[in-house]
């Protein structure tokens, strides 16, 4: 599942879901991390700090789309 609901009825990204840029394709994965913004392996989407950017072409977070496992 990619999606878990909320108490409140929201979604929210499950911790191990890759997400892709659909500007440039690039995929995030939580497994991984980002090296390059020394973001830890097992650091989940929604956890990225607020300035981190796709490392490939510089598009917010709100530019990423869950991919399926």
């Amino acid at each position: 599942m990619i999606f878990a609901m909320n108490e409140d009825g929201t979604a929210r990204l499950d911790d191990d879901t890759r997400m892709e840029c659909r500007i440039c394709w690039y995929v995030y994965d939580p497994a991984e991390g980002d090296a390059d913004e020394q973001i830890p392996p097992g650091t989940p989407f929604l956890a990225l700090p607020s300035h981190w950017r796709c490392p490939q072409c510089d598009a917010e977070p709100i530019a990423f789309l869950p991919m399926d496992h």
